[in-house]
């Protein structure tokens, strides 16, 4: 059982830990009086001690603005969705693109993993992961690191509104991937920094306006991006290299934390084009019979060359709907569809936002020209 205890205290935020301790004590010498517990209610009760809304390290660096504009505006792609599906589908690798505007972001960066656009551009949200590497004092041919996932906001200068650590030091799940905005709250994944079938993930949504963190479930694979259909409420998260879509729906129970819970639906990526980073939902397209759809972005590496576009995808099948090509790269050389991306109709066009460079971003927007 100590084990078992020290496992799901490696979940819970240090600030918890004690009451889960004392808790545990209590439960301890239940055990010891009636010599018999059930791991699986064990599990459950933990889950009832531990915090629904897990503790965030907040730095405000403009105090007195808001971190979110208020009230919240509509997610650009869904809100959008059939003007931004009909302009796409009339693009091809032809296709001729402007850079109307590179906004540079403050401060170190990290590794940006996916970005949303709230309003006008009014806030930018990036989620990001930090590794510290090597740690000091590890001179090994193999030196670990320790990793940080952070969720940095900007306003439409570039510059630094507010930042929040996610996880913290020593969590196994410290990586941030590709993140929705659904209107109410960002989508975002936890992850550990390998591919399955050993590694895990926690599903988190996260209030704009405070950054307060709700674990949703927990997955027995690495997660990636996140994509909330409102409509439906399913939640369609990637996998490692977007080999595999995993499709959960929040109106069923999820298993109690720490314990896993099991996808309603599992969909192999039958697409071998661009590994995709970050998603964005966009609706049940009229176009394609009222389907789920998201747009992705991505690259991938190919005989010695890296390749990359954005996709409009079904999120039942995960069959590609339509693909184009994209070759800008950033001012240091990058492929921009390389990190995240955004999508939203300004002034009746169609523009793409992309963040492809770590540590010191750049955020371009580009236009069909």
């Amino acid at each position: 059982m100590a084990d078992l205890i020290r496992d799901v205290l490696s979940y819970i935020p240090a600030s918890s830990r004690q009451k889960v301790v004392d808790a545990s004590s209590k439960m301890m010498n239940a055990v010891a009086a009636i010599n018999a517990v059930n791991a699986t209610a064990l599990l459950t009760l933990f889950s009832t001690i531990s915090p629904a809304i897990r503790s965030v390290n907040v730095t405000i660096h403009q105090p007195g603005v808001a971190i979110a504009p208020s009230p919240l505006p509509a997610p650009n792609p869904s809100s959008h969705s059939e003007e931004i599906i009909r302009q796409f589908v009339q693009l091809d690798r032809t296709t001729k693109w402007a850079l109307v505007e590179k906004i540079a972001f403050e401060g170190d960066t990290y590794e940006p993993e996916g970005i949303v656009r709230l309003g006008d551009g009014e806030r930018y949200f990036v989620a990001s992961f930090q590794r510290i590497y090597p740690l000091p004092g590890d001179n090994s041919p193999n030196p670990h690191y320790e990793g940080f996932a952070h969720l940095l906001i900007f306003d439409s200068q570039g510059s630094r509104v507010a930042s929040a650590t996610l996880t913290e030091s020593g969590a196994a799940e410290h990586h941030a991937g590709g993140i929705d905005y659904d209107g109410t709250h960002i989508w975002a994944t936890l992850g550990q920094n390998k591919p399955g079938p050993n590694s895990t993930a926690t599903l988190v949504r996260i209030d704009p306006e405070t950054l307060h963190v709700e674990p949703m479930l927990r997955a027995a694979d690495h997660l990636g991006a996140a994509v909330h259909d409102v409509e439906t409420g399913n939640v369609l998260t990637l996998n490692w290299g977007a080999r595999k879509a995993y499709v959960w729906n929040l109106r069923y129970k999820a298993a109690p934390q720490p314990a896993f819970t099991q996808p309603r639906a599992l969909v192999a990526n039958p697409s071998h084009w661009v590994d995709y980073q970050d998603c964005k939902f966009l609706g049940h397209s009229q176009r394609f019979g009222f389907r789920p759809v998201m747009i992705c972005s991505g690259i991938t590496k190919l005989y010695g060359a890296v390749i990359g576009g954005v996709s409009l995808v079904d999120m039942e099948s995960m069959v590609p709907l339509y693909e184009v090509p994209l070759t800008m790269r950033s001012d240091q050389g990058a492929l921009v569809t390389k990190n995240p991306m955004d999508v939203a109709i300004v002034d009746g066009k169609l523009r793409l936002f992309f963040l492809p460079d770590e540590r010191n971003s750049t955020l371009y927007t580009f236009e069909a020209a």
